[in-house]
């Protein structure tokens, strides 16, 4: 470290941007590879299953560029927590998926997995192929930006403010459009084989788009009861 002042709480202010950067390389690795396998999962279990293709290859590319990258960079822009300074120093030796975070994607990248295969066995059921990989398509893509915030922090999102990252609500807003936009433009849809959907189609992509949020607050307050807070106030860590 080379400081270029004669003010020693510099070195402060260093470690509190260093740990901050490292926090946020964390969240955008933690959201693309839980959001790929997610993808992995909802076509390889589909296969195992018997089923039609739920996603097409195009399909797939549109969600990769648009769904899966604004987000990550969004998160790449975190503003720095808190607390950040009353956690623990970490390990030098630690790798950046240590503390369980392989873990933590694997889980998340299953959910994202089956709830997308939920919605497409749903739609397949009830109005046929195509509809059901629009339904499949609108929802991926939707389930994997409502999940962005999940990963914002290990405490509640809406504990830390579920508006607090600007560039991430930017890219939500954005990607939503663009995930929504393209099913009602027909020149665009007839490239992606995407279908006009009704009302109650919209119902059921809008309620199992939030189901990650419900799923991981409840996972998150099990933790908090079964292994206590992981971050503490500043008075109450000087205490």
């Amino acid at each position: 470290m080379i400081l270029t002042d004669d003010n020693f709480v510099t070195i402060v202010e260093a470690v509190k941007q260093g740990r901050s950067i490292y926090d946020n390389i964390r969240k955008a690795v933690h959201f693309l590879i839980a959001t790929n396998i997610g993808e992995i999962v909802t076509i390889f279990l589909g296969l195992i299953l018997g089923m039609n293709a739920p996603l097409l290859a195009i399909q797939l590319l549109w969600i990769n560029l648009v769904t899966d990258s604004i987000p990550a960079i969004a998160l790449g822009l975190e503003p720095e927590d808190k607390n950040i300074m009353n956690k623990k120093p970490k390990d030098a030796r630690a790798g950046i998926f240590s503390d369980g975070l392989w873990g933590k994607i694997l889980v998340e990248g299953v959910m994202i997995g089956v709830l997308t295969l939920f919605i497409f066995s749903l739609g397949n059921k009830l109005y046929g192929l195509e509809v059901a990989r629009t339904m499949a398509f609108v929802s991926l893509g939707m389930i994997e930006m409502v999940h962005s915030f999940n990963i914002r922090s290990e405490e509640s999102i809406f504990k830390v403010g579920l508006f607090h990252n600007k560039y991430l609500v930017g890219a939500f807003i954005i990607g939503t459009i663009m995930q929504i936009g393209i099913v009602f433009i027909p020149s665009i849809a007839n490239i992606f084989d995407l279908v006009t959907l009704t009302s109650t189609q919209w119902l059921y992509i809008a309620a199992i788009s939030f189901a990650p949020i419900v799923i991981v607050e409840l996972q998150k307050k099990l933790n908090e009861i079964l292994f206590g807070r992981t971050v503490y106030e500043y008075k109450e860590a000087r205490n």
